[in-house]
């Protein structure tokens, strides 16, 4: 009796779990198509457009990357099988450039890196979240499978490099500003230089890349390489 009725329990909460994570999905790939809309307008009009890429972008990449932290909730409460830490390596990332770089850092949106990781971000972001959003709906269309486990072959490194870009071109204008860093003599008592945490987060990268990289490489082999696995990663 009691596996029965933590069974129904189970059955109910994943009901309005799956509820929830597809309203979640359908608003990223939503909001994700959107900034890649206005990334194509910013490249496509004639004559170029007197607002930069950043300008254009801002507030949907904050609102929508941002709220990719709730994934790690998600993770955390157990609505989605991955798993909390690699999922908030993976989110952490990213919300530290767009809020410690892009936002923080007056002049480092100026960054060839944001066209670079703008592009792989939007591209990426796109086909996972259709991906996750096909798996809550119980159906398996191959080509967004197939583009789930191909496309960050060359998505990922192309965003690492963007995202590296822009930490550096950051690390520079910190280096030459000062700013958010804090020296003695101050009534906290304590040192805090900004431009050496920026280097600190860009050789994490050295690290937790390779590790990243190859956990998708082997994903892509038990899903299109004859495994069954195809679990939200």
């Amino acid at each position: 009796m009691a596996n029965k009725t933590a069974s129904k329990s189970k059955k109910e909460v994943g009901f309005l779990g799956k509820t929830y994570l597809l309203a979640y999905n359908g608003a990223q790939v939503a909001g994700w198509s959107y900034i890649l809309y206005l990334m194509g307008q910013y490249y496509t009009a004639d004559p170029k457009p007197q607002q930069s890429l950043w300008e254009i972008v801002r507030t949907a990449l904050i609102i929508f990357q941002n709220a990719a932290v709730l994934e790690v909730f998600h993770a955390i409460f157990g609505l989605v099988s991955s798993n909390a830490m690699v999922t908030l390596f993976q989110v952490a990332s990213r919300v530290m450039v767009v809020c410690g770089v892009l936002i923080g850092v007056e002049g480092a949106a100026d960054s060839q890196g944001l066209h670079f990781l703008l592009f792989a971000w939007t591209v990426t972001e796109i086909i996972r979240y259709s991906f996750y959003a096909m798996g809550i709906l119980g159906v398996s269309i191959y080509p967004i499978v197939w583009c789930r486990y191909t496309f960050f072959i060359a998505l990922y490194p192309i965003g690492v490099t963007g995202e590296l870009l822009c930490l550096w071109a950051a690390s520079q204008l910190v280096g030459a500003s000062k700013q958010w860093t804090l020296t003695f003599p101050n009534s906290w008592n304590a040192t805090f230089n900004y431009q050496y945490f920026l280097v600190i987060v860009m050789a994490l990268y050295v690290p937790l890349f390779p590790q990243m990289y190859l956990h998708m490489f082997g994903q892509r082999k038990k899903v299109l390489g004859g495994g069954a696995s195809k679990k939200n990663n």
